[in-house]
């Protein structure tokens, strides 16, 4: 595939490329999707909370999106890592891994967040089995169930009162120093939940991922049915800050209402772009965005003819 010449390049195959790609395909935009296939959300068995879809895994939901746009022929997948941009708005060259180019008059960075590795022994082998990040999509299966919270400082304070939704029964590990305030450890006091800040020695779990206990290395052992933990994330791909997007203290892309960012012609959506981490706000995202870009190109070419 050289110099495939496109209206749009969206790279990122999630909830955002994917909703994006429907509505350029719709649009009779000619689109190529350009993914790795290796989403952050594959270790999760079950995504929850996106309309018509609560409990679908993930790899089902890929699955049934591409079978919808395929009814769109102008539509590509390309199972790549995007790895340079070159070019300006109109004229952008997207080089891949394995050799493929593409000239593209717009960009869709819908690139998501992935994982820093994990370094708590034993929460890799409960990661998305009993242990998540969001309530929103994990809570009910977990509620009223006793729970570990690993989390700190002004996020935990955030995330605390957020838990006690689905149950009360949850013991906090900061798994080191707590960064509170003595407010802050009275008010977690007042809520009667108990607190350690001793490292997570390991985590014990059986053969199918299902959180026993958090050992800690003072010798503490608290028994769970789940976890909830911050996970350290960066953002899918360095490309955005390559070619010169502004990037926020926390790793997003910075963008407008529609997913435009500063540089003309560039577009973000989902994850990358968002602190708010759902499947269907970042599907949302992805639709608005490739709206603003099908208005965009007709702009364009309305006034090319005019």
């Amino acid at each position: 595939m050289k110099n495939q010449q496109l209206d749009a390049v969206i790279i990122g195959g999630g909830p955002a490329g994917l909703n994006a790609a429907l509505v350029l395909g719709r649009a009779r935009k000619h689109v190529a999707v350009i993914d790795e296939g290796r989403p952050r959300n594959a270790v999760t068995r079950e995504a929850h909370g996106f309309l018509t879809r609560d409990g679908i895994s993930p790899s089902e939901f890929r699955q049934i999106a591409k079978e919808e746009i395929s009814a769109y022929p102008s539509v590509l997948f390309v199972a790549d890592t995007a790895v340079s941009i070159a070019g300006t708005d109109g004229h952008f060259q997207i080089a891949t891994a394995q050799g493929n180019t593409f000239a593209s008059k717009k960009l869709l960075f819908a690139i998501g967040m992935k994982d820093r590795p994990l370094d708590i022994p034993g929460l890799a082998e409960v990661y998305g089995k009993s242990a998540f990040v969001c309530p929103y999509c994990d809570g009910w299966e977990l509620r009223d169930e006793p729970l570990v919270v690993i989390n700190k400082g002004a996020e935990l304070m955030h995330f605390a009162p957020l838990i006690s939704g689905w149950t009360d029964r949850f013991t906090v590990c900061t798994n080191g120093p707590d960064e509170l305030t003595d407010a802050q450890r009275e008010e977690l006091q007042r809520n009667q939940v108990p607190i350690f800040d001793s490292p997570i020695q390991n985590i014990d779990s059986d053969d199918d991922g299902i959180v026993r206990q958090v050992v800690l290395e003072d010798g503490t052992s608290i028994p769970c049915r789940g976890i909830f933990f911050k996970p350290d994330l960066v953002t899918g791909s360095d490309l955005p800050r390559a070619i010169g997007c502004d990037i926020t203290e926390t790793g997003s892309v910075v963008i407008d209402s529609f997913g435009k960012t500063n540089v003309s012609g560039v577009y973000s959506a989902g994850d990358a772009a968002s602190r708010v981490h759902q499947a269907i706000a970042a599907a949302s995202m992805g639709a608005l965005a490739a709206a603003a870009i099908n208005n965009e190109l007709n702009i364009e070419a309305w006034r090319e003819n005019g």
